[in-house]
């Protein structure tokens, strides 16, 4: 085209949008945002503000309910479900002025409602309007994975997009899949009332942690009353004078009676409508858009980011990547960068929570790595005792005789805040002999990344040479 009216479309005003829109339009360049339902995407509107919110007013609950504990008079802890669900939204509403379309428009990003089409590879269509464009970035996110279990549409089932909706606290809760989602949204509503039951088809809940964090965690979900049935297939809902849920186990057929069913068991690609397939632009086997190591979509000024083109999931690698798709769209011609998977960390924020960056052990068995492990209980820890939260690990992964970091597992308390010392270790590889000789806060939590890394250092003590040392000194004394 002779002349173009962006430099840049961004479709979707989730994380990996707004991030792609805001450093396009620091950089002076013409950008149009595009969304369809609600600027802030699923993380503000139904993903990780709210269900944090509520897991705080459950953690609250927890905390009033171990009053004696800390020397205090006990608490009859009465949650009013409503007045939970009304803080969520307040929350909500308190963080959105900082994804509106009142702030970007001031950026200089021009912020579009409406479907988008992608019409050709320079030209977008939202409505009746056509808006033509160098650069395309796809940021459309993903929405909850409903499985086609018989009997499961004649359900008023819940999901993460809905569940925010409640009024009232489900009496019996199920909730089909024990990944980060399931797990949260589990303990939060055990912890404020529900009775609550966790069905997951694998060997284990969080699929992706090593089985000593998934024993604290179910441990921890017993105290509150959770129950987990790992290895039940769900084969199909009935609804015949009352809700059951039908599963397959090992020990045979198993029938769930509950008042509500949340579905947690993954999310899908919001790949539909965007006319992705005439454009040729290719899908994984797991329908996220398929992109190369810029992140070039098979349409090279197309671009893809965020959880619509994976491999992780997360709101802050959908920030990560947005860097990447705007400067290669920007300024590709000049220099592409390849994207940075080498250090992407996750958290569960379950009580306690799980912290995870790099390998755990099970990925290291899994790659035939030599490894080592180095582990220090947080039950140890001085700050942990005096909080009364006296459990958990940091468990270390290191190549064979060596202080290099290859992964951090932590489950405890502030796991979440403690994993960013690995994270920046890991990134400008620093070691653990760094880590000790880095003076931390007493008393803090912090202090058990270093007494880690100091059971790492005496693990691999120079024996022959203290040897040596202990002749001296006896040979001084004399």
């Amino acid at each position: 085209m002779a002349k173009y009216d962006a430099n840049l479309v961004v479709i979707g005003a989730g994380s990996g949008g707004l991030v792609s829109a805001y450093i396009a339009a620091a950089v002076k360049a013409k950008v149009f945002l595009v969304e369809r339902h609600k600027m802030g995407g699923d993380c503000l509107n139904t993903g990780c503000v709210p269900s944090k919110a509520i897991l705080r007013s459950a953690k609250v609950a927890s905390m009033m309910r171990r009053a004696e504990e800390f020397g205090l008079e006990s608490v009859e802890v009465k949650p009013i479900f409503k007045r939970v669900m009304q803080r969520v939204h307040n929350v909500i509403a308190e963080i959105e002025p900082h994804d509106s379309v009142e702030r970007y428009t001031e950026l200089g990003v021009d912020c579009v409602s409406g479907e988008a089409e992608i019409v050709d590879p320079h030209t977008v269509k939202v409505g009746d309007r056509t808006i033509t464009t160098k650069s395309i970035v796809i940021a459309a996110g993903a929405s909850p994975f409903v499985p086609p279990i018989p009997g499961i549409d004649q359900i008023d089932y819940l999901t993460s997009d809905n569940v925010w909706q409640l009024e009232d606290l489900p009496k019996r809760l199920v909730v089909l899949g024990g990944g980060p989602i399931g797990c949260e949204l589990s303990q939060a509503f055990a912890k404020l009332g529900s009775e609550v039951t966790i069905v997951e088809m694998a060997d284990q809940l969080m699929g992706r942690e090593d089985p000593d964090v998934v024993e604290i965690i179910e441990k921890n979900f017993g105290a509150d009353g959770i129950q987990v049935l790992t290895k039940h297939k769900a084969v199909r809902f009935s609804h015949e004078g009352e809700k059951v849920l039908h599963c397959e186990s090992d020990d045979g057929p198993v029938d769930i009676p509950f008042d509500q069913v949340l579905v947690a068991v993954g999310r899908k690609a919001n790949t539909a409508g965007m006319n992705l397939e005439k454009l040729g632009i290719k899908l994984n086997k797991n329908g996220t858009i398929e992109t190369d190591e810029y992140l070039r979509t098979a349409v090279p000024n197309i671009f893809a980011c965020g959880d619509i083109a994976g491999p992780y999931q997360f709101t802050h690698t959908a920030s990560h990547q947005a860097w990447y798709v705007a400067v290669n769209a920007l300024f590709g011609f000049v220099k592409k960068f390849k994207v940075d998977y080498r250090v992407i960390p996750w958290a569960t924020f379950t009580a306690p929570e799980v912290a995870r960056v790099g390998l755990s052990e099970g990925d290291a068995k899994k790659q035939n790595i030599a490894y080592e492990v180095t582990r220090y209980g947080i039950d140890d820890l001085d700050r942990a005792i005096a909080d009364g939260e006296a459990h958990g690990f940091v468990k270390i992964i290191t190549p064979k005789g060596k202080d290099k970091i290859l992964g951090v597992t932590i489950v405890g308390p502030h796991a979440g805040e403690l994993i960013a010392e690995y994270v920046l270790a890991m990134k400008h590889n620093l070691g653990l002999n760094k880590i000790l000789g880095t003076i931390h806060l007493y008393p803090s939590f912090s202090e058990a990344n270093k007494y880690v890394a100091g059971n790492w250092k005496r693990a691999h003590q120079p024996h022959t040479l203290l040897k040596w040392v202990e002749k001296f000194h006896n040979w001084r004394r004399r």
